[in-house]
């Protein structure tokens, strides 16, 4: 596994223990950013001519980390026990659960979950539906937390997770509580797909443009730590809330959260899943069965980004469905720098990351690639129009039928190819 030891972009006067990345481009700034906010170079480190095995370690908006492998905001960040298990077990970073100012307003139910099989068996689990709402757990709670962890792991990435209603110092408060603790990047939640609409946040937020250019304005006054935007797919174009949260001062976009949907129908009890005292309501959708739209989602990104922002230093972190090193692969492959997981922790545990790098690894050497930005990005090149699909094919079939109907004039024989060149023009 590559190098444990991180360094981290940070402000003067909020940790004593942070360090200034070698990455640090003092002179960089992004032309949209508020002024107490820094553009961070985004890069993957390279390794050493000793490495032997493909270095997994990226910096992403000066967030040092030894593998892209990022645990998803949810039960998997719930509190200190869990969060100190990532960082254990060799988790690139840890996206804590929600939080918001008043927790009192956030009441949970049990069941909350609910699985959609193919079969029987534990394995044939490809989907996960969830109503569960932010963390429950005070606020202040959490920030003690917060701050324990960074104490004892100060090299270590931890992004809080946080929502709140439409209030601007209701944000302003939030975002210099949490801050307080030290953590190292803040990861804004647009995007639950239930819970508290009606007080405006969530999905509520990021599927309105002009709320959330307003509330993206209010967090990137405040925030002196980088900020990513978590996109809902529960919308039309996911590249316009995307634009509008770079635009607004965001350095990172994080897609998708969960799907909005309904598991199933018990045909027995003919109610719904998953079922509470006889009821339920729509919930979020994730796990393997997800895979396909959040690809296709973070490639949109991924070239609006690319298009529309060029060589400025915005983040991407891949979210849906990963289970495995190669489901990562794809992601970093439409333009990823990091990936989260979150349902699949939930299903393998925190140990997962283990074989997650060991299957990246073996990717990479298949490929030859040594760092992860050798291949970031890289087939993006090969997504375009259906017209131009048509006209592709058109021009290859015009160009093997040249090629079957063998040599044009004398002039084409070739010494080497004399054999085949000579079978190109024999009819039977």
């Amino acid at each position: 596994m590559a190098s444990m030891s991180f360094a981290l972009t940070r402000f003067s006067g909020l940790s004593s223990k942070t360090t200034l990345s070698p990455d640090f481009d003092h002179s960089s700034r992004r032309n949209f950013l508020p002024p107490n906010r820094v553009s961070l170079k985004i890069s993957s480190s390279s390794p050493s001519p000793s490495d032997s095995e493909p270095d997994l370690s990226v910096t992403v908006n000066g967030l040092k980390m030894p593998n892209p492998f990022v645990i998803g905001s949810g039960p998997p960040g719930t509190n200190y026990t869990v969060m100190k298990r990532a960082f254990d077990e060799g988790w690139g970073g840890v996206i804590a659960k929600t939080v918001s100012l008043d927790a009192s307003k956030v009441i949970n139910v049990t069941p909350r979950y609910a699985r959609l099989r193919t079969g029987s068996a534990k394995t044939d689990v490809i989907g996960w539906q969830n109503i569960e709402l932010i963390s429950d757990r005070p606020l202040e709670t959490m920030l003690k937390e917060f701050k324990q962890l960074k104490h004892e792991y100060p090299d270590r990435i931890l992004i809080a997770s946080i929502m709140e209603e439409y209030s601007k110092t209701g944000w302003e408060e939030l975002i210099d509580r949490v801050e307080q603790t030290g953590v190292d990047a803040l990861e804004i939640n647009f995007s639950c797909p239930h819970g508290m609409p009606e007080r405006r946040m969530g999905a509520a937020v990021g599927q309105d443009c002009a709320l959330l250019e307003e509330v993206c304005g209010w967090i990137n006054a405040k925030a002196t730590v980088p900020v990513w935007a978590k996109m809902t797919p529960n919308i039309t174009d996911i590249t316009e809330p995307a634009r509008v949260s770079l635009k607004s001062g965001c350095e990172g976009i994080s897609a998708i959260n969960t799907i909005m949907s309904v598991m199933g129908i018990d045909l027995k009890t003919l109610h719904p899943e998953p079922c509470v005292e006889g009821y339920s309501t729509p919930g979020g959708y994730s796990y393997k069965a997800v895979r396909p739209i959040a690809l296709a989602k973070v490639m949109n990104i991924a070239q609006m980004m690319k298009s529309e922002f060029g060589e400025k230093d915005c983040s991407l972190s891949g979210i849906g469905g990963v289970e495995t090193g190669y489901d990562a692969a794809e992601f970093i492959l439409l333009g990823s720098n990091t990936v989260q997981v979150c349902t699949g922790v939930m299903v393998h545990g925190y140990g997962h990351v283990k074989t997650l790098c060991a299957e990246l690894q073996d990717f990479m050497r298949q490929h030859n690639f040594s760092t992860i930005e050798d291949f970031r990005g890289h087939s993006l090149q090969y997504f375009t129009t259906h017209t131009d699909l048509v006209r592709r094919q058109k021009e290859a079939i015009e160009q093997r039928k040249a090629e079957r109907r063998g040599l044009k004039s004398d002039k084409d024989w070739t010494g080497d190819g004399f054999v085949k060149e000579t079978e190109s023009m024999v009819s039977n």
